[in-house]
């Protein structure tokens, strides 16, 4: 289906709705293409390919809201579909906030090209895509005896969609990505040591195709020896893919949907210090290649480059329309586009450098954060450091403390920024963390 097709597609359904009782109508259509292939002991372990369209519709009927979405999109499927929807909607409780944006805050057109999508999406070779994998394998199969297990893997995925609403939206969007990865068990003692290294791109051309493998093996063998040190109180770096484990619950903090609920240790806090001056956070939708990077929300709303910290001042909340009515708060959107953290002057190796003792974690097993109150405690592993240099491998043991608190004890904010995802994250040094374990 042409982007044309789609439009015109999605106004039928659109006013088919508006026709047959709503007052209010969003519809999305949306298609995608993905492929994966697994390799396992020199050999596809499974091969994939999907290609996938639908239409999700939100309604607003007489005070009552509902969303539903559908894979048959012949229009005299959906003209039934649409009028059960509406009637179905009827038998709903009335909620006063459910509309629609106000359209002066919808996105109107324009701007740059973000740069999401591969156009050669559909010319990589299939055979190219498994000899990826396979060689993805070669890097570690064989290579050591203490080697227990090894998979590799090839995946990619297109998604591209058109909205539109009763009140004067329309927009398309469309993205690519493509990633190789490899997982990869060792011999260790009593224990079996695992770890993977994934290596994703949104252009074919700028993926990193080898590597992963070795990275991988490099990982596992790395942690053999694993034990807990004595309990204590001392700095922590956590490594920048790990970051988001406890960077998660600071930005989940901040969701309009938390904070109605009374679930946000961040209520009430617009305009003061929760963290430490060394947290400036800027949430960016215009990088070119970002993988968060777009023009509008998942509303229609126009997305606009924002501080969300600015020397540890929290300057803004994520607020979609439902909860900006609630709240009697102007809405900004109800999600993140790409985070990007004010870095220091040194990588993971100079804040290494930088510890006389603590711990570097490089993985987060179980735990949880409570949301209200801040409060966390989380399985951890990683290396300990003694005079600058990582000394021998740690595991089961835990940090606790408060998410606010935490944030406000960063030390030193690294420059290896995670390019991997739409959160930036760099490697972080946060000082005086309660660490349990003999």
């Amino acid at each position: 289906m042409t982007k044309e097709e789609k439009y015109n597609l999605a106004k039928w359904a659109m006013n088919h709705a508006l026709e047959n009782g709503a007052q209010q109508a969003s519809v999305t259509i949306a298609n995608s293409v993905s492929s994966s292939v697994e390799v396992r002991e020199q050999k596809i372990d499974k091969l994939e390919q999907a290609i996938q369209s639908g239409l999700s519709i939100r309604l607003f009927v007489d005070g009552r809201y509902s969303a539903h979405s559908t894979s048959r999109l012949k229009k005299e499927e959906l003209a039934h579909f649409i009028e059960e929807a509406i009637a179905g909607t009827r038998f709903l409780s009335e909620d006063e906030f459910r509309t629609l944006p106000e359209p002066e805050l919808y996105y109107k057109g324009g701007g740059a090209n973000l740069e999401l999508l591969d156009k050669d999406f559909d010319k990589v070779d299939p055979q190219e895509k498994i000899k990826l994998a396979f060689d993805a394998e070669s890097e570690v199969f064989g290579k050591d005896e203490r080697l227990i297990s090894v998979s590799a893997g090839y995946y990619d995925n297109k998604n591209e969609r058109v909205m539109v609403t009763s009140n004067g939206f329309e927009g398309d969007s469309s993205n690519s990505v493509f990633g190789v990865y490899t997982s990869v068990s060792v011999k260790g003692g009593d224990a079996r040591p695992e770890a993977g290294w994934n290596e994703s791109a949104i252009q074919y051309a700028n993926l990193k195709k080898e590597g992963s493998g070795n990275i991988a093996l490099e990982k596992a063998l790395s942690k053999i020896g694993q034990e807990k040190i004595h309990s204590g109180t001392m700095p922590m770096i956590v490594e920048n893919r790990q970051v988001g484990r406890i960077f998660g619950p600071l930005i989940n903090a901040l969701s309009g949907s938390e904070i109605q609920q009374k679930n946000s240790f961040l209520i009430n806090k617009l305009g003061e210090k929760v963290a430490s001056e060394k947290l400036t956070l800027t949430d960016d939708p215009f990088i070119i290649g970002g993988r968060g990077s777009r023009l509008f929300d998942g509303e229609g709303l126009a997305t606009q480059k924002r501080t969300v910290f600015d020397k540890g001042v929290l300057k803004t909340y994520y607020i979609d329309t439902y909860y900006g009515k609630k709240l009697e708060m102007e809405p900004t959107s109800g999600s993140t586009t790409n985070l990007v953290f004010e870095t220091g002057d040194k990588d993971l190796q100079g804040l290494i450098a930088s510890v006389n003792k603590g711990i570097l974690v490089t993985g987060f097993n179980g735990g949880n954060s409570n949301g209200s109150s801040g409060d966390f405690s989380y399985g951890i592993e990683g290396f300990l450091i003694e005079d600058g240099k990582i000394t021998k491998p740690v595991a089961e043991m835990n940090i606790t403390g408060n998410m606010k608190q935490l944030w406000s004890s960063i030390g030193e904010v690294g420059n290896d920024v995670n390019q991997n995802s739409s959160w930036r994250t760099p490697s972080i040094l946060f000082e005086n963390i309660d660490f349990s374990g003999l």
